[in-house]
Protein backbone atom coordinates (compact mmCIF):
# COMPACT_ATOMS: atom_id res chain seq x y z
CA UNK A 1 0.00 0.00 0.00
CA UNK A 2 1.45 3.39 -1.12
CA UNK A 3 0.81 7.35 0.21
CA UNK A 4 1.17 8.64 3.34
CA UNK A 5 -2.32 8.72 5.05
CA UNK A 6 -2.57 11.98 7.31
CA UNK A 7 -4.47 11.28 10.12
CA UNK A 8 -5.92 14.34 12.45
CA UNK A 9 -8.79 14.18 15.12
CA UNK A 10 -9.61 13.26 18.60
CA UNK A 11 -8.18 10.75 20.09
CA UNK A 12 -8.78 8.78 23.19
CA UNK A 13 -7.52 5.83 25.61
CA UNK A 14 -10.41 3.13 25.60
CA UNK A 15 -10.16 0.93 28.80
CA UNK A 16 -11.58 -1.52 30.04
CA UNK A 17 -12.69 -3.31 33.85
CA UNK A 18 -14.13 -7.09 33.26
CA UNK A 19 -15.34 -9.00 35.79
CA UNK A 20 -17.87 -11.43 37.31
CA UNK A 21 -21.55 -10.19 39.07
CA UNK A 22 -22.33 -12.40 41.93
CA UNK A 23 -24.65 -10.17 44.04
CA UNK A 24 -26.28 -6.66 43.88
CA UNK A 25 -25.27 -4.00 46.48
CA UNK A 26 -26.82 -3.73 49.45
CA UNK A 27 -26.32 -0.12 49.64
CA UNK A 28 -28.22 0.69 46.16
CA UNK A 29 -29.76 -1.70 43.42
CA UNK A 30 -26.58 -1.91 41.41
CA UNK A 31 -24.66 -4.75 40.78
CA UNK A 32 -21.67 -5.46 42.16
CA UNK A 33 -18.54 -6.30 39.90
CA UNK A 34 -15.45 -7.88 40.85
CA UNK A 35 -12.61 -6.96 38.51
CA UNK A 36 -10.63 -9.28 37.40
CA UNK A 37 -9.33 -8.26 34.45
CA UNK A 38 -8.10 -4.67 32.31
CA UNK A 39 -7.73 -3.76 29.13
CA UNK A 40 -6.23 -0.87 27.17
CA UNK A 41 -6.71 0.58 24.05
CA UNK A 42 -6.54 3.09 21.48
CA UNK A 43 -9.58 4.54 20.33
CA UNK A 44 -11.05 7.50 18.50
CA UNK A 45 -8.15 9.12 15.80
CA UNK A 46 -5.96 6.81 17.66
CA UNK A 47 -7.77 3.82 16.52
CA UNK A 48 -8.34 4.92 12.91
CA UNK A 49 -4.48 5.32 12.90
CA UNK A 50 -3.70 2.01 14.49
CA UNK A 51 -6.02 0.04 11.89
CA UNK A 52 -4.29 1.90 9.22
CA UNK A 53 -1.03 0.44 10.54
CA UNK A 54 -2.61 -3.05 11.02
CA UNK A 55 -4.09 -2.66 7.23
CA UNK A 56 0.04 -1.95 6.20
CA UNK A 57 -1.17 1.32 5.44
CA UNK A 58 1.13 4.16 5.84
CA UNK A 59 -0.35 6.64 8.46
CA UNK A 60 0.81 9.84 10.54
CA UNK A 61 -1.79 10.69 13.29
CA UNK A 62 -1.83 14.23 14.59
CA UNK A 63 -3.58 14.56 18.02
CA UNK A 64 -3.60 15.95 21.55
CA UNK A 65 -3.12 13.75 24.82
CA UNK A 66 -3.46 15.41 28.26
CA UNK A 67 0.15 15.87 30.89
CA UNK A 68 -1.18 12.36 32.25
CA UNK A 69 -0.60 8.34 33.06
CA UNK A 70 -3.70 7.83 30.62
CA UNK A 71 -1.68 10.48 27.58
CA UNK A 72 1.59 8.24 28.51
CA UNK A 73 -0.37 4.58 27.89
CA UNK A 74 -2.02 5.51 24.65
CA UNK A 75 1.39 6.70 23.34
CA UNK A 76 3.29 3.06 24.50
CA UNK A 77 -0.22 1.71 22.50
CA UNK A 78 0.36 3.76 19.44
CA UNK A 79 4.54 2.75 19.74
CA UNK A 80 3.70 -1.08 20.02
CA UNK A 81 1.46 -0.93 17.03
CA UNK A 82 4.24 1.31 14.83
CA UNK A 83 2.14 4.19 14.76
CA UNK A 84 4.02 6.80 13.11
CA UNK A 85 2.65 9.72 15.56
CA UNK A 86 2.84 13.56 17.12
CA UNK A 87 1.17 13.50 20.19
CA UNK A 88 0.79 17.39 21.24
CA UNK A 89 0.70 17.40 24.96
CA UNK A 90 -1.80 19.84 26.21
CA UNK A 91 -0.97 20.75 30.22
CA UNK A 92 -4.38 22.15 30.54
CA UNK A 93 -6.05 19.19 29.95
CA UNK A 94 -6.39 16.16 30.64
CA UNK A 95 -5.86 12.89 27.77
CA UNK A 96 -9.86 11.50 27.04
CA UNK A 97 -10.74 8.94 28.19
CA UNK A 98 -13.58 6.41 27.55
CA UNK A 99 -13.75 3.48 31.07
CA UNK A 100 -16.52 0.76 30.77
CA UNK A 101 -16.84 -1.81 33.06
CA UNK A 102 -17.88 -5.20 31.46
CA UNK A 103 -19.10 -8.54 32.79
CA UNK A 104 -19.90 -11.47 30.26
CA UNK A 105 -19.31 -9.40 27.73
CA UNK A 106 -22.06 -6.86 28.74
CA UNK A 107 -21.54 -3.43 29.37
CA UNK A 108 -23.02 -1.96 33.00
CA UNK A 109 -21.92 1.21 32.84
CA UNK A 110 -19.25 3.81 30.87
CA UNK A 111 -17.71 6.71 32.50
CA UNK A 112 -16.19 9.03 30.44
CA UNK A 113 -12.80 11.49 31.05
CA UNK A 114 -11.78 15.01 29.67
CA UNK A 115 -11.12 18.17 29.81
CA UNK A 116 -11.04 20.65 26.99
CA UNK A 117 -7.89 21.85 25.09
CA UNK A 118 -6.32 25.63 25.20
CA UNK A 119 -6.50 27.64 22.14
CA UNK A 120 -2.74 27.74 22.06
CA UNK A 121 -2.82 23.64 21.92
CA UNK A 122 -5.17 23.53 19.14
CA UNK A 123 -3.42 26.29 16.91
CA UNK A 124 -0.11 24.27 17.21
CA UNK A 125 -2.04 21.13 15.95
CA UNK A 126 -3.03 23.27 12.49
CA UNK A 127 -0.01 24.86 11.71
CA UNK A 128 1.92 21.02 12.25
CA UNK A 129 -0.96 20.11 9.91
CA UNK A 130 -0.51 22.61 7.32
CA UNK A 131 3.18 21.44 7.40
CA UNK A 132 2.83 18.11 6.84
CA UNK A 133 0.01 18.29 4.49
CA UNK A 134 2.28 18.16 1.29
CA UNK A 135 3.44 15.08 2.51
CA UNK A 136 0.30 13.47 2.25
CA UNK A 137 -1.54 11.15 -0.48
CA UNK A 138 -5.08 11.26 1.55
CA UNK A 139 -6.49 12.82 5.04
CA UNK A 140 -8.23 11.80 7.47
CA UNK A 141 -10.57 13.98 9.66
CA UNK A 142 -11.51 11.71 12.94
CA UNK A 143 -14.07 13.83 14.85
CA UNK A 144 -15.32 12.91 17.77
CA UNK A 145 -16.46 16.31 18.96
CA UNK A 146 -14.09 16.91 21.51
CA UNK A 147 -12.54 19.78 20.37
CA UNK A 148 -9.23 18.98 18.18
CA UNK A 149 -11.25 19.64 15.37
CA UNK A 150 -12.36 23.08 16.32
CA UNK A 151 -11.52 24.64 12.75
CA UNK A 152 -12.95 21.67 10.50
CA UNK A 153 -13.34 24.17 7.75
CA UNK A 154 -9.94 25.13 7.67
CA UNK A 155 -8.69 21.83 7.88
CA UNK A 156 -10.74 20.76 5.15
CA UNK A 157 -9.54 24.26 2.91
CA UNK A 158 -5.79 23.69 3.65
CA UNK A 159 -6.50 19.80 2.29
CA UNK A 160 -8.13 21.30 -0.99
CA UNK A 161 -5.59 23.84 -1.77
CA UNK A 162 -2.93 21.14 -1.09
CA UNK A 163 -5.50 19.28 -3.83
CA UNK A 164 -4.74 16.40 -0.85
CA UNK A 165 -8.32 14.27 -0.64
CA UNK A 166 -10.36 14.89 2.58
CA UNK A 167 -12.53 11.51 4.48
CA UNK A 168 -14.54 12.61 7.18
CA UNK A 169 -16.15 10.62 9.67
CA UNK A 170 -18.20 13.11 10.86
CA UNK A 171 -19.96 14.26 14.36
CA UNK A 172 -23.30 16.12 15.62
CA UNK A 173 -25.90 17.47 13.18
CA UNK A 174 -24.54 19.77 11.23
CA UNK A 175 -22.65 19.13 8.35
CA UNK A 176 -22.31 22.09 6.93
CA UNK A 177 -18.38 21.98 8.56
CA UNK A 178 -17.53 19.10 5.87
CA UNK A 179 -18.01 21.35 3.07
CA UNK A 180 -15.78 20.31 0.09
CA UNK A 181 -14.80 17.47 1.80
CA UNK A 182 -13.81 14.49 -0.57
CA UNK A 183 -15.79 11.72 1.10
CA UNK A 184 -17.86 11.71 4.54
CA UNK A 185 -18.73 8.73 5.84
CA UNK A 186 -22.19 9.08 8.56
CA UNK A 187 -24.10 6.41 9.90
CA UNK A 188 -27.65 5.89 9.07
CA UNK A 189 -28.46 7.20 12.37
CA UNK A 190 -26.23 10.67 12.18
CA UNK A 191 -27.34 10.92 8.35
CA UNK A 192 -31.30 10.86 8.63
CA UNK A 193 -30.93 12.54 12.02
CA UNK A 194 -30.05 15.60 9.58
CA UNK A 195 -31.65 14.89 6.57
CA UNK A 196 -35.16 12.89 8.35
CA UNK A 197 -36.25 9.08 7.95
CA UNK A 198 -35.49 7.67 4.96
CA UNK A 199 -38.06 4.77 4.53
CA UNK A 200 -36.93 3.27 1.50
CA UNK A 201 -33.61 2.61 -0.90
CA UNK A 202 -35.08 5.01 -3.33
CA UNK A 203 -35.56 8.21 -0.64
CA UNK A 204 -32.10 7.23 0.91
CA UNK A 205 -30.33 7.75 -2.48
CA UNK A 206 -32.63 10.95 -3.10
CA UNK A 207 -31.49 12.45 -0.07
CA UNK A 208 -27.77 11.59 -0.15
CA UNK A 209 -27.76 12.99 -3.46
CA UNK A 210 -29.20 16.58 -1.92
CA UNK A 211 -26.04 16.20 0.49
CA UNK A 212 -23.67 15.88 -1.79
CA UNK A 213 -24.60 18.40 -4.06
CA UNK A 214 -25.64 20.46 -1.21
CA UNK A 215 -22.03 20.19 0.88
CA UNK A 216 -20.20 19.66 -2.47
CA UNK A 217 -18.85 16.49 -1.79
CA UNK A 218 -17.44 13.50 -3.90
CA UNK A 219 -18.15 11.03 -2.08
CA UNK A 220 -20.74 9.91 0.26
CA UNK A 221 -20.37 6.61 2.45
CA UNK A 222 -23.53 5.44 4.72
CA UNK A 223 -23.06 2.90 6.57
CA UNK A 224 -25.91 0.82 7.31
CA UNK A 225 -25.30 -1.55 10.56
CA UNK A 226 -26.77 -5.18 9.83
CA UNK A 227 -28.12 -3.76 6.28
CA UNK A 228 -24.16 -3.28 4.97
CA UNK A 229 -23.13 0.10 2.94
CA UNK A 230 -24.09 2.39 0.18
CA UNK A 231 -21.50 4.49 -1.59
CA UNK A 232 -22.77 7.47 -3.58
CA UNK A 233 -20.37 8.82 -5.82
CA UNK A 234 -20.69 12.37 -7.37
CA UNK A 235 -20.59 11.15 -10.75
CA UNK A 236 -23.90 9.23 -10.23
CA UNK A 237 -23.03 6.25 -9.68
CA UNK A 238 -24.77 4.14 -6.76
CA UNK A 239 -22.92 1.22 -4.77
CA UNK A 240 -24.30 -1.58 -1.84
CA UNK A 241 -22.58 -3.50 -0.15
CA UNK A 242 -24.49 -6.12 2.69
CA UNK A 243 -22.95 -6.65 5.14
CA UNK A 244 -20.46 -10.21 5.99
CA UNK A 245 -20.55 -10.10 9.65
CA UNK A 246 -21.24 -13.34 10.54
CA UNK A 247 -21.64 -12.60 14.59
CA UNK A 248 -21.94 -9.22 16.04
CA UNK A 249 -19.89 -9.22 19.27
CA UNK A 250 -19.10 -5.31 19.71
CA UNK A 251 -20.09 -2.17 17.43
CA UNK A 252 -17.72 -0.17 19.22
CA UNK A 253 -14.98 1.66 16.79
CA UNK A 254 -16.00 0.05 13.92
CA UNK A 255 -16.27 3.04 11.86
CA UNK A 256 -12.81 3.99 12.54
CA UNK A 257 -12.29 0.64 10.81
CA UNK A 258 -14.15 1.58 8.04
CA UNK A 259 -12.97 4.69 7.44
CA UNK A 260 -9.39 3.27 7.84
CA UNK A 261 -9.58 0.34 5.19
CA UNK A 262 -11.55 3.18 3.29
CA UNK A 263 -8.81 5.63 2.88
CA UNK A 264 -5.82 2.69 2.77
CA UNK A 265 -7.80 1.54 -0.39
CA UNK A 266 -7.95 5.48 -1.98
CA UNK A 267 -4.02 5.64 -1.23
CA UNK A 268 -3.40 2.42 -3.06
CA UNK A 269 -5.46 3.69 -6.30
CA UNK A 270 -8.51 1.17 -6.22
CA UNK A 271 -11.26 1.37 -7.77
CA UNK A 272 -14.54 2.66 -5.64
CA UNK A 273 -16.48 -0.91 -5.94
CA UNK A 274 -13.26 -2.64 -4.93
CA UNK A 275 -12.71 0.23 -2.26
CA UNK A 276 -16.24 -0.72 -0.97
CA UNK A 277 -16.14 -4.11 -0.54
CA UNK A 278 -12.75 -3.88 1.27
CA UNK A 279 -14.15 -1.33 3.96
CA UNK A 280 -17.14 -3.47 4.04
CA UNK A 281 -15.68 -6.83 4.56
CA UNK A 282 -13.27 -5.14 7.44
CA UNK A 283 -16.54 -3.78 9.25
CA UNK A 284 -17.69 -7.43 9.19
CA UNK A 285 -14.33 -8.97 10.80
CA UNK A 286 -13.98 -5.92 13.55
CA UNK A 287 -17.72 -6.12 15.03
CA UNK A 288 -16.90 -10.03 15.66
CA UNK A 289 -14.23 -8.48 18.07
CA UNK A 290 -14.78 -7.64 21.45
CA UNK A 291 -14.29 -3.88 22.36
CA UNK A 292 -12.31 -1.11 20.35
CA UNK A 293 -10.22 -3.32 18.12
CA UNK A 294 -8.13 -3.60 14.95
CA UNK A 295 -8.43 -5.70 11.37
CA UNK A 296 -5.01 -6.64 9.92
CA UNK A 297 -4.02 -7.08 6.07
CA UNK A 298 -4.11 -10.78 6.69
CA UNK A 299 -7.34 -11.31 7.87
CA UNK A 300 -8.83 -8.96 5.35
CA UNK A 301 -6.88 -10.76 2.61
CA UNK A 302 -8.06 -14.23 4.18
CA UNK A 303 -11.52 -13.16 4.06
CA UNK A 304 -11.69 -11.87 1.13
CA UNK A 305 -10.15 -15.03 -0.55
CA UNK A 306 -13.08 -17.08 0.85
CA UNK A 307 -11.53 -17.63 4.21
CA UNK A 308 -13.44 -18.07 7.48
CA UNK A 309 -14.13 -15.00 9.71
Amino acid sequence: MSGKILIVGDSMLDRYWSGRVDRISPEAPVPVVSIDGVTERAGGAANVAANVSALSGQGQLLSIVGDDNSGRKLDEILAGMGVNRFMHIDPKARTIEKLRVVSKNQQLIRLDFEKGFSADILNQILSLYEKEIGGASIVVMSDYGKGVLESTERFIAIANEADVPVVVDPKGTDFNRYKGASVITPNLDEFTSIVGPCGSPAVLETKAREMIRELRLGVLLITQGSDGMTLYLESGETYHQSSVAREVYDVSGAGDTVVAALSVSMAAGLPWPVILERANTAAGIVVGKFGTAVVTLAELDSVLDGGRY
